[in-house]
């Protein structure tokens, strides 16, 4: 015998299928294949409903959003599809697996933040609702205009007498305008005009005498060192 024969001959041979078990495989095949059949059957009748639900929801003029029940995300899907083929807004609300389902509303009537997170607390929304809610917050911004104003009235504020006339009748009217004049605000923070300043001497002419006295008093100081 020669070596590939030995080698041939020490593999494993392939399984032999008997015939119980290839009709066994068969079925299983077949039972699958009918189960897949049977499961695009459901959705399609779903899908149908679905449509039938969702234009009989668009021809009513008084509704305003449908809710379905809970159902699986397979299922929910086939509603956002369906939606999206018509136009028209849908969110899922609850927790998977217990009360998930899915809230449709017409493009017309789209839902305010205020109504979708009163929806995902688990909340019943009417307009009683959002007449509140918009009342509280005009309240809130006619409080913040208001607060506004005010601070801005304080920086505008006028008095309402003038100090001249007020005094002048008692200090002459001469001295009720310097003291007037005195009272103002100095909006130039520091700044004090040349024509107001006593010393007149430039920054150089300044520098130039203090110069001048430092050396004198150096002078000073060496005299008395050498008396």
């Amino acid at each position: 015998m020669d070596l590939l024969g030995s080698i041939l001959n020490s593999m494993d041979k392939p399984p032999v299928i008997s015939d119980t078990q290839k009709a066994m495989i068969k079925k299983q095949h077949e039972d699958f294949k009918k189960h897949k059949q049977a499961e695009t059957e459901i959705f399609k009748k779903f899908r149908t409903k679905v449509e039938d639900k969702i234009n009989t929801f668009l021809k009513d003029d008084l509704r305003k959003e449908y809710k379905f029940s809970a159902m699986e995300q397979v299922y929910r899907s086939i509603i956002y599809d369906v939606c999206e083929v018509a136009n028209i807004l849908a969110y899922s609300f609850g927790e998977e697996g217990i009360d998930k389902h899915v809230v449709i509303f017409k493009k017309e009537h789209t839902p305010s933040e205020d109504h979708l997170n009163a929806l995902r607390r688990g909340e019943e929304w009417n307009e009683d609702i959002a007449q509140k809610l918009q009342e509280k917050r005009q309240k809130y911004l006619d409080q913040v205009k208001e607060e506004r104003n005010i601070n801005t009235q304080k920086r505008n504020f006028i008095p309402n007498s003038n100090y001249k006339d007020k005094y002048k009748h008692l200090i002459g009217e001469d001295a009720a305008l310097e003291a007037a004049r005195k009272t103002e605000a100095n909006t130039s923070y520091g700044y004090v005009p040349c024509k107001n300043k006593k010393d007149q001497r430039s920054i150089e002419q300044t520098l130039a005498d203090i110069k001048k006295k430092k050396r004198k008093l150096q002078e000073q100081s060496e005299n008395n060192v050498n008396q």
